[in-house]
């Protein structure tokens, strides 16, 4: 026995010194290397790791800071992809960084980082659309190449304004969600599509929401001559030879179908990291020395991370004065014609709510869906960061306020609000030069939490970007301008109201303080005692903005102090309801039913 403890002993002091080497040696292939991302995921790595390491991970690369050791930058590549116009003067120091044409930023979250990572950005954090297809924008005037450093595709000189039409960076939380809605909603146009025969029409709706009428002509061919709110890219004809009409819930021009396709174009374009499955494995087309920059498990964790993203909330004081003010503004939005656009309440249902990845419709050099396996995550964990929503009888309804339409807000070719630049179009062709007036529905979740406003992001106020609505919107503009100076300060309160909760609030409306708030709050609006003795109140419920009934309990008690509350029955958010009582006699209250 003493023998084989001292032969144990020895054995394992040896597989200790031989471990100890082991990290010896890793720790000397490590030093001095100065990377964001140290430890990599390798494929495979995001079915075999739980979620919530793989959504450590997709925030670590979210907030990674990208270096040249690892791939960062694009030295012989445009932010298209497509090869420099000069490869003699690749984007090398000191022409790594260009704030126009890009690389323009170091990490995701330095630009969506208002108020916390994945938020939205200032102006300074604007993306230049479009400024990606030259070279290195420096508008030294005695370079005339076309799309190198000054002059567009036409060889005119191009200027700050004409080069990249300049975007406000949009939040993200609530992202899955969002995307989610899109998918739904696009399986709905395409379903309906399908019913079509050759020489019928079809209106095209999804959720409430009309996207004009689709035909098919006697011949077979399709007439989108009559559809609305979609981008060119989901009306041109498929493999099948019908339209798409893929909802793209992403940038400004409703140009992108999911999170994915939105990281991967973004790592190229903003960070030059280039990802596997757009550019190819073992490919070095930017010729920075680095393959395999972002793998597909790494793309699939950042994806993910930004789909359980918490959602935005509600914070409405408790001055009477401002509940009062919030209350009206809330009718005064509808009433005037804002939620036929920004649409307050959409519904996810046959449960919607589980995000799954890769996405259904991501277009070619995305992964797709069928080509590697799947994950599944639902949006609704109570395990995932909060606020999150919760289905009610089988729905999750999302306040987004979005209709997922593209919609012409500007007052014609002169108004300031129009971009020069149409990046729907294909770059250099005429339609791109004609500008573009068209422009997603702004979704007003967290809108308040925004540092600046409207696509540009020029506006410092909300009441700016309302003043600056015309062509589509000129009616609901009309409608705000003609209020009372107090009925349009209520609207603004209102909207102010919209905001991104500090991380881990467990409610989404909230008082000022961070506590969970009734809204908007129940009421005995009148009560009527009956010839028999019984008691009928008369209830004001949910109503305006809020679609989805909320689940109240009806309580009694014979005393305030102390009080016992009973409950009489379950009530639901539908406007005025009178509810007849026998034995009327005590005190009444409506509550939520998550209340104590």
């Amino acid at each position: 026995m003493k023998g084989f403890g001292y032969g144990h002993r020895m054995g394992a002091m040896m597989r200790l010194a031989g471990w100890l080497v082991g990290v010896a040696s890793g720790l000397a292939a490590t030093l001095g290397r100065e990377v964001a991302l140290p430890v990599r995921l390798a494929e495979g790595d995001e079915f075999r790791l739980s979620l919530s390491e793989v959504l450590r991970h997709g925030e670590q690369i979210f907030r990674a800071n990208w270096t040249i050791q690892e791939g960062g930058g694009r030295p012989r590549t445009k932010g298209t992809g497509q090869p420099l116009s000069a490869e003699s003067e690749p984007l090398v120091f000191p022409r790594n960084f260009n704030r126009v044409s890009a690389p323009d930023a170091n990490s995701c979250a330095g630009c969506h980082n208002v108020p916390v990572a994945g938020g939205a950005g200032d102006v300074v954090a604007n993306v230049f659309v479009s400024a990606q297809r030259f070279d290195y924008a420096s508008f030294d005037p005695a370079d005339e190449t076309p799309i190198r450093s000054s002059r567009d595709e036409r060889g005119l000189p191009a200027t700050l304004q004409t080069i990249g039409n300049s975007r406000a960076t949009p939040g993200l939380f609530g992202a899955g969600y969002l995307e989610m809605l899109a998918r739904q909603m696009t399986r709905d146009l395409q379903r309906l599509r399908d019913q079509l025969a050759p020489g019928q029409s079809t209106n095209l709706f999804s959720k409430g929401v009309s996207f004009g009428v689709l035909s098919r002509r006697a011949d077979g061919s399709w007439d989108v001559s009559r559809v609305e709110g979609l981008p060119a890219a989901s009306l041109t004809m498929d493999g099948t030879g019908a339209p798409s009409l893929v909802i793209r819930p992403w940038h400004q021009g409703s140009q992108v179908v999911s999170l994915r396709e939105f990281a991967n174009n973004a790592f190229n374009h903003h960070h030059g990291i280039q990802t596997v499955e757009r550019f190819g494995r073992g490919t070095d087309p930017d010729g920075d020395g680095h393959v395999n920059e972002l793998g597909l498990a790494e793309v699939t964790a950042v994806t993910l991370f930004q789909a359980v993203l918490p959602v935005p909330g509600r914070v409405i004081p408790n001055d009477p004065a401002i509940e009062a003010a919030v209350l009206n503004g809330e009718h005064l939005f509808v009433q005037n014609g804002c939620a036929s656009c920004h649409v307050p309440n959409l519904p996810l249902d046959q449960e919607g709510w589980i995000f799954t990845e890769p996405g259904p419709f991501n277009p070619p050099r995305n992964l797709r869906a069928g080509e590697s396996a799947g994950l599944a995550v639902d949006l609704t964990d109570a395990a995932l960061p909060a606020p999150r929503l919760q289905p009610l009888d089988g729905v999750v309804w999302v306040p987004a306020f979005t209709d997922f339409k593209l919609h012409d807000i500007c007052a014609g070719e002169n108004d300031p609000n129009r971009e020069p630049l149409d990046p729907k179009q294909p770059a250099g062709s005429e339609g791109f030069f004609h500008g573009n007036q068209h422009f997603l529905t702004r979704r007003l979740w967290g809108v308040a939490s925004k540092p600046n406003f409207f696509h540009h992001g020029l506006f410092t106020t909300m009441r700016e970007a309302i003043l600056a609505h015309d062509g589509e919107a000129r009616a609901a503009r009309q409608a705000f301008q003609a209020l009372s100076d107090y009925e349009q300060d209520c609207v603004i309160e209102f909207l102010k109201t919209l905001r991104v909760l500090p991380p881990g609030t467990p409610h989404t409306f909230v008082d000022e303080h961070g506590r969970p708030k009734v809204w908007p709050p129940p009421r005995f609006a009148q009560w009527t005692r009956l010839p028999e003795g019984a008691l009928r109140l008369r209830w004001m419920g949910d109503a305006g903005l809020y679609a989805p009934p909320r689940v109240f309990r009806l309580q009694k008690t014979a005393t305030i102090q102390p009080a016992a509350w009973e409950d009489l029955a379950p009530l639901t958010g539908h406007g005025l309801m009178e509810i007849p009582l026998t034995g009327a006699q005590g005190f009444y209250r409506v509550v939520p039913a998550w209340e104590e």
